[in-house]
């Protein structure tokens, strides 16, 4: 296990790679105006993202349709190339349904190394998926952040492919079906731009992006076996979501994701939220209902499990079906990762970053190495879940290109501890 200090060299490292991105993301505009940038529609009134044709029979990872887009910052556009896919995928429930992805090809040629990138989006409104942001859209720090990084890695000639891996109902935090989506974003991405399933590809992603990361590399041996997956790096990675939860209770910057987590849920499992919630409950998932990660997340401060449910229920963890739900999706039960691993989260307190748990990180990493996976686990200690995202991210980059250049697998396999339990909760 590598405890990641954090000294005046790797601080100077990270900010290099950070404005490197930044710069790179800026270099890229050419001072183009506002004005040459095209008007588009938010997704809630684009007709692009409805496909209303039967999906049965259609394979997965299907390119429905596709557009041009721009790839641009607020008021500013880039020569960067970039395609909307709308493709065929597979729900939570193994149904057949569609979501969109962006490929965005590098201004230098090369050989192709395709990325997936997953954004952490963490969405209940489609105004916040990174099809739309990425036109010039962003209206918030992380997204524009985010495409920073994005920058950064056309600049070095990846082909980067961005799902709203979400899906069309803005499913925040669902597992399977966020693995499914970026899988088959990578098969739609292929079949775009002519490439064979052989083409070497990689994914990462923080925090909600974590959760396409890690479920896709879970499921990919056995969902999608054609593809030439060579590593996952997944950071601030939400293990088990009941620990998350009882972790965020009652906290000032991320009770907000409590009710917000019960209106993904009740969109996915058809939760019948009047039989458990209280009037608060009730009046504040509503609330939630059309908003996003930095609208949410703090916007009930001090808000509690236990506030959120009537008699007789104490916490969300008590109502059976909610449980049930949550144990769905915990991580390390889709299959076992075919490739190497990095998995890192950020410790600020005795539990975690803020947000994740870190002995849930540990513990996951421990059960992959127990299966034979190659596992570069990182903890960054003294920085909480925004501070760890650079961290994350320059180790990523570090990792990312050692896949790609063929280096052996590093693992940090013999020291890592057991971690917590993740077992699932009762639903008795």
């Amino acid at each position: 296990m590598r405890t990641i200090p954090f000294g005046s060299g790797a601080r100077s490292r990270i900010t290099r790679a950070l404005v490197t991105a930044a710069l790179l993301l800026g270099g890229c505009t050419a001072a183009i105006p506002a004005a040459a940038q095209p008007e588009w529609p938010p997704p809630s009134e684009d007709p692009f993202y409805t496909y209303d044709r039967p999906l049965t029979g259609i394979a997965p990872g299907t390119v429905l349709r596709s557009r041009p887009a721009p790839f641009a910052i607020p008021k500013l556009s880039t020569p960067i190339t970039s395609t909307q896919v709308l493709y065929r995928t597979t729900d939570q429930q193994n149904t057949p349904t569609a979501t969109v992805t962006t490929v965005l090809r590098p201004l230098v040629p090369g050989p192709t190394r395709l990325l997936s990138y997953h954004a952490a989006y963490d969405a209940l409104a489609s105004r916040c998926n990174p099809s739309y942001t990425l036109t010039g859209h962003a209206d918030n720090a992380g997204a524009v952040i985010e495409q920073a990084v994005i920058a950064g890695y056309l600049a070095a000639g990846y082909t980067v492919v961005v799902p709203d891996y979400e899906g069309p109902d803005l499913e925040w935090t669902i597992g399977r079906q966020s693995g499914y989506a970026a899988l088959d974003g990578i098969r739609a991405a292929e079949q775009i731009l002519g490439l064979p399933a052989s083409t070497p590809v990689a994914m990462s992603g923080y925090s909600g992006g974590a959760v396409p990361t890690e479920w896709a590399a879970e499921l990919a041996s056995h969902y999608a076996p054609e593809l030439a997956l060579i590593g996952a790096a997944a950071g601030g990675v939400p293990v088990h979501l009941a620990h998350n939860l009882s972790y965020v209770s009652g906290s000032a910057g991320w009770a907000g994701a409590i009710p917000a987590a019960v209106v993904a849920y009740r969109r996915t499992y058809e939760l019948d939220t009047d039989a458990f919630l209280s009037e608060r409950g009730a009046q504040a998932a509503d609330a939630v209902e059309t908003l996003c990660l930095g609208q949410f997340a703090g916007r009930y401060p001090g808000l509690t499990d236990a506030e959120m449910v009537r008699a007789p229920y104490n916490s969300l963890l008590d109502v059976p079906e909610a449980a049930a739900a949550i144990n769905d999706n915990i991580m390390g039960t889709a299959g076992t990762p075919a490739v190497p691993l990095l998995l890192a989260v950020g410790q600020s307190d005795p539990i975690g970053d803020s947000v994740m748990v870190t002995r849930d990180v540990e513990a996951l990493a421990h059960g992959y190495c127990a299966r034979g996976v190659p596992v570069t686990y990182a903890r960054y200690d003294h920085h909480d879940h925004m501070a760890a995202f650079a961290r994350f991210q320059a180790q990523a980059a570090q990792f990312l290109t050692e896949r790609f250049h063929n280096a052996p697998p590093t693992t940090d396999c013999a020291s890592i501890g057991p971690g917590n339990s993740l077992a699932p909760i009762s639903t008795g």
